[in-house]
Protein backbone atom coordinates (compact mmCIF):
# COMPACT_ATOMS: atom_id res chain seq x y z
CA UNK A 1 0.00 0.00 0.00
CA UNK A 2 1.20 3.39 -1.02
CA UNK A 3 1.48 6.81 1.06
CA UNK A 4 -0.55 8.41 -1.56
CA UNK A 5 -3.69 5.57 -1.04
CA UNK A 6 -3.07 5.80 3.23
CA UNK A 7 -3.45 9.46 2.78
CA UNK A 8 -6.72 9.15 1.27
CA UNK A 9 -8.14 6.62 3.61
CA UNK A 10 -10.27 8.23 6.59
CA UNK A 11 -9.20 7.70 10.54
CA UNK A 12 -11.75 4.95 10.55
CA UNK A 13 -10.98 2.82 7.72
CA UNK A 14 -6.85 3.67 8.64
CA UNK A 15 -7.75 2.27 12.27
CA UNK A 16 -9.99 -1.01 10.94
CA UNK A 17 -6.91 -1.15 8.22
CA UNK A 18 -4.04 -1.10 10.74
CA UNK A 19 -5.89 -3.89 12.71
CA UNK A 20 -6.16 -5.91 9.65
CA UNK A 21 -2.17 -6.01 8.60
CA UNK A 22 -1.60 -6.60 12.13
CA UNK A 23 -3.44 -9.67 11.98
CA UNK A 24 -1.98 -10.71 9.24
CA UNK A 25 1.56 -10.16 9.81
CA UNK A 26 0.97 -12.29 12.61
CA UNK A 27 -0.28 -15.25 10.73
CA UNK A 28 2.22 -14.45 8.34
CA UNK A 29 5.37 -14.96 11.03
CA UNK A 30 3.13 -17.90 12.42
CA UNK A 31 2.99 -19.68 9.18
CA UNK A 32 6.98 -19.21 8.73
CA UNK A 33 7.67 -20.53 11.92
CA UNK A 34 5.83 -23.14 11.62
CA UNK A 35 7.26 -24.33 7.92
CA UNK A 36 8.97 -21.37 5.75
CA UNK A 37 6.98 -19.73 3.09
CA UNK A 38 7.95 -19.11 -0.01
CA UNK A 39 8.73 -15.37 0.00
CA UNK A 40 9.84 -14.26 3.46
CA UNK A 41 10.33 -10.53 1.82
CA UNK A 42 6.04 -10.74 2.35
CA UNK A 43 7.10 -10.33 5.91
CA UNK A 44 9.14 -7.28 5.40
CA UNK A 45 7.06 -5.51 3.69
CA UNK A 46 3.79 -6.17 6.15
CA UNK A 47 5.91 -4.82 8.43
CA UNK A 48 6.78 -1.65 6.21
CA UNK A 49 2.78 -0.94 5.87
CA UNK A 50 1.93 -1.31 9.40
CA UNK A 51 5.03 1.23 9.92
CA UNK A 52 3.39 3.62 7.28
CA UNK A 53 -0.52 3.00 8.85
CA UNK A 54 0.58 3.84 12.28
CA UNK A 55 2.68 7.06 10.97
CA UNK A 56 -0.23 8.22 9.23
CA UNK A 57 -2.98 7.57 12.31
CA UNK A 58 -0.02 9.08 14.64
CA UNK A 59 0.39 12.28 12.16
CA UNK A 60 -3.54 13.09 12.86
CA UNK A 61 -3.83 12.04 16.43
CA UNK A 62 -1.02 14.95 16.69
CA UNK A 63 -3.01 17.46 14.11
CA UNK A 64 -6.26 16.92 16.44
CA UNK A 65 -4.40 17.84 19.79
CA UNK A 66 -2.84 20.76 18.08
CA UNK A 67 -5.68 22.09 16.63
CA UNK A 68 -7.55 21.43 20.13
CA UNK A 69 -4.53 23.39 21.62
CA UNK A 70 -5.18 26.34 19.57
CA UNK A 71 -8.59 26.72 20.21
CA UNK A 72 -8.17 26.50 23.61
CA UNK A 73 -5.35 29.62 23.55
CA UNK A 74 -8.04 31.88 21.58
Amino acid sequence: MKNSEIVELSTEDLTARLAEEKAALNKLKFAHAVSAIENPNVIKAARKTIARLSTEVSKRQNAAKSETAAEAQN
